[in-house]
């Protein structure tokens, strides 16, 4: 595996695999940072710290292949750490376009149910739906089983479900 290598080699010290690594996930960070600050200053701020923070600790990871989701979560903790200094509420806008939701719901009742949820709900709802991880990769990130992680994903399924039938309508999952 190509993108292992890189990893390897930036775990050994290699400044140029790290940076090529950074370039290949810049993307996904910036995603993830906006659909959490829903700020493109705050987003861009946040990729910057969160890739000086892996530099730094780049030498710590355990499991090369595992490298995207050890960086998304230490994006996802970031943003998390701002948001309680902020103390504001979480909502992924770019969940709102996700597949699982039909067409039935504005993005007012959308926005109004995923306000409703808690934060591991949302949390799973974006690394499943806005990252495309797998169970395996999100059970990694969030270090429990996969079991674990189906349970608490269709949990939070039925309770977007039921906070959209609440103002009346169907969501197709």
């Amino acid at each position: 595996m190509e993108t292992e290598q890189a990893v390897n080699k930036a775990i050994k010290g290699d400044d140029e695999a790290f940076l090529q690594l950074i370039q290949t996930y810049k993307i996904d960070l910036y995603k993830t940072a906006l659909s959490y600050l829903r700020n493109e200053e705050e987003a861009l701020e946040a990729v910057q710290d969160v890739t000086y923070r892996t530099y730094k600790s780049i030498r710590k990871l355990k499991e090369p292949a595992f490298f995207k989701t050890w960086l998304i979560r230490i994006m996802i903790n970031y943003c998390n750490d701002q948001l309680k200094k902020k103390k504001r509420l979480v909502l992924n806008d770019e969940l709102l376009d996700v597949q699982v939701v039909s067409e039935n719901y504005s993005e007012m009742e959308l926005k109004d149910a995923m306000l409703g949820l808690d934060e591991r709900s949302r949390e799973i709802l974006t690394l499943k739906y806005f990252n495309d991880l797998k169970i395996t990769d999100i059970a990694h990130c969030m270090q429990c089983p996969e079991g674990t992680v189906k349970t608490w994903l269709n949990k939070a399924l039925k309770s977007l479900r039921s906070k959209l039938e609440e103002k009346g309508g169907n969501l197709d999952v």
